[in-house]
């Protein structure tokens, strides 16, 4: 007898929108237990990164090592991890004990939402080399999958396409093309009304469609919706056993809905100081409570 379990691998937002905080507050909302493995600390706020302050590689490994030789873990969400030492001790360790991490959800978090650099050139060099054949769902946006592929940014959906299969050749079972950055675009440039993500696979490619929520409040849309799928991959084989591609397409499906509902019921926050500027954070805690804040 016990719940469900999802491990986020991630950076700390001290503002709360994104990284480890957005996180644990998904897979709560989401009916599934948290642990927690840091990988860095941020300075940050909705306005942008003021300092990334590192954690040692040896007490990253201490960290996960100390979790799964104690918690069931049935999915894990990596996320943020900053320095190539890092991501080569982590990608060392959870080779050696993979059966231990459940469904791994890799979120290859390069660039936060106002376009501060996270990581480094090495440490996706690395994040490429030494983590994605080891995941299961890979969740980049249209900057951070050509940076994996030292190319440019999809500007289509053929490109994303053609991306999204790069990456799936690189070992990753399902890659999840984020369309943001090019919804933006289009809505700029015609007034798309629609957010399409391009989710390849072994089987084909399926393509997930949603209305574009325009809103400031978007800090931290990329770790929830990782760890957001994490979360019902979690559930899924709870279990046991591990999850097919279409589980893996259903738990994406299932994620982007999340985020989606997140994102209309904070639409019109103003958390910050100064909302015109920066980004603020979605409603986490839509899925618990129809109560706003403010109530």
């Amino acid at each position: 007898m016990r719940p469900p379990t999802a491990l986020t691998i991630a950076g700390s937002d001290s503002s709360g929108g994104a990284g480890i905080q957005a996180d644990l507050k998904t897979f709560t909302a989401l009916r599934v237990y948290g642990a927690s493995v840091l990988t860095a600390l941020t300075a940050q706020n909705t306005q942008g990164v003021q300092q990334v302050i590192p954690v040692a590689p040896a007490d990253v490994v201490a960290q996960l090592t100390s979790v799964v030789d104690d918690v069931p873990i049935d999915a894990t969400k990596i996320g943020m991890l900053g320095s190539p030492e890092v991501v080569a001790a982590l990608a060392e360790l959870i080779a050696r004990r993979r059966q231990d991490l459940g469904t791994l959800v890799v979120d290859p978090v390069l660039v936060a939402t106002s376009g501060d650099a996270l990581t480094s050139d090495d440490a996706a060099h690395t994040l490429r080399e030494l983590l994605l054949p080891l995941a299961d769902v890979l969740t980049p946006n249209l900057p951070e999958a050509a940076r994996l592929l030292g190319t440019e940014p999809a500007v289509n959906r053929a490109q994303m396409v053609e991306q999204g299969r790069a990456l799936h050749e690189l070992g990753v079972p399902v890659v999840v093309m984020k369309g943001g950055h090019l919804a933006a675009a289009l809505h700029d440039d015609a007034g798309s009304s629609e957010v399409t993500d391009v989710v390849v696979h072994r089987d084909g490619v399926t393509e997930l469609s949603s209305p574009r929520v325009t809103t400031r409040n978007t800090h931290g849309t990329g770790c929830t919706l990782s760890s957001a799928i994490a979360a019902h991959a979690g559930r899924a084989c709870h279990t046991g056993g591990r999850l097919e591609v279409p589980e893996w397409v259903d738990a994406v499906r299932a994620g982007r809905d999340y985020l989606h509902e997140a994102l209309v019921a904070a639409a019109d926050w103003q958390l910050p100081v100064a909302p015109e500027t920066g980004h603020g954070p979605v409603n986490h805690l839509h899925a618990i409570s129809a109560r706003s804040p403010r109530e």
